[in-house]
């Protein structure tokens, strides 16, 4: 007969010490991955200068993000091309070595005919219109082609202003840029429009921009407002020429390699702040180019405006070009028509 004690069954003895050290060990090791894969710097990177608005909503969107992911998330800005010009960037969000760049339609429209519709000349003539049409599902739909031929996710438009001409010779219409070097986006929409008005289109980088025209390397430069005004291109030129044909707008790129690493969740945050950001950067476009418009005024600049007269014919010969590339301009020139 086996006494009762050692028929017991026995475990070794826990201390309540060693119970919460080893439970809490274990929670931690549980939930540390998990914080890992949640927690992120994205790196952002951009061509444009600290004060330019796309790279203020850029510093926006980053400073909602953090917020917004109660700290999970963080973005740094890298401005003024210091990750390099905006080919090399498409090539590091293609690698996933950048997260996010803000690349101009110029660069992308290079890579992508279908894409480069957004620039075509003409399909609005005013910044105000210019504000619409980037949000129309039209617009909007050029970004879908961008996962498979860049390996990248476009999450909407931002814009600069209408374009002028400023010119150092003396213009009333397009007709007077026959001959002139002319300093454009090295993007080939600008190219072939400025080519069937007869002037001769001048790659520079935008840094030696202002030197160009002091030293009569061009004749003239086209750009936007905004930045026009911050580098007072009004002392190298005696007459702005509000042509009203182009704008530039960019879009907001996420690497599809970080993309696809993202839940849904964090997805949707993301879009939702990018769209924000974006409002607001359209919103100011839209709200101050008039003012500066003025600025530029009191310098005593002679300021003159295409004819309309002009128009039909230079969208004739810019779309016989350009429409059997990009069939998506006749759409936008349709919903340009209705802002």
């Amino acid at each position: 007969m086996t006494s009762s004690r050692s028929s017991l069954h026995t475990t070794p003895r826990v201390s309540r010490r060693s119970f919460v050290v080893g439970s809490t060990a274990a929670a931690a090791l549980a939930f540390t991955p998990v914080l890992r894969a949640q927690t992120k710097e994205f790196r952002i990177g951009l061509i444009t200068p600290a004060g330019h608005s796309w790279n203020r909503a850029a510093v926006q969107f980053g400073e909602a993000l953090m917020k917004e992911s109660g700290g999970r998330f963080s973005a740094t800005v890298f401005h003024s091309g210091q990750l390099g010009n905006e080919s090399a960037m498409m090539q590091q969000l293609q690698s996933g070595a950048l997260d996010m760049g803000w690349i101009q339609a110029a660069e992308l429209g290079s890579r992508v005919a279908t894409v480069a519709a957004i620039n075509a000349p003409y399909l609005v003539r005013s910044t105000a219109s210019v504000a619409k049409l980037v949000k129309t599902p039209t617009a909007l739909k050029l970004l879908d082609v961008l996962p498979r031929e860049t390996g990248t996710i476009g999450l909407g438009w931002g814009i600069t202003g209408m374009r002028s001409v400023f010119s150092s010779k003396d213009l009333n219409s397009s007709a007077d840029l026959k001959g002139l070097k002319l300093r454009i986006n090295p993007t080939p929409v600008y190219r072939d429009f400025y080519q069937s008005l007869g002037a001769a289109p001048t790659p520079i980088p935008t840094p030696q921009v202002f030197d160009a025209m002091a030293n009569g390397q061009v004749d003239a430069l086209e750009a936007d407002i905004e930045f026009s005004w911050n580098a007072r291109f009004d002392k190298v030129s005696k007459v702005i020429l509000q042509m009203n044909a182009l704008f530039m707008p960019f879009a907001p790129l996420v690497s599809g390699r970080v993309w696809a690493s993202l839940p849904d969740k964090d997805k949707e945050l993301i879009r939702g702040l990018v769209q924000k950001s974006l409002d607001a950067q359209i919103g100011e476009i839209a709200s101050t180019e008039p003012g500066l418009l003025e600025k530029f005024k009191a310098t005593g600049i002679a300021m003159k405006s295409e004819p309309l007269a002009n128009v039909e014919a230079s969208i004739k010969a810019f779309d016989q070009l350009w429409l059997p590339k990009s069939p998506a301009i006749a759409e936008l020139r349709k919903v340009g028509a209705t802002l």
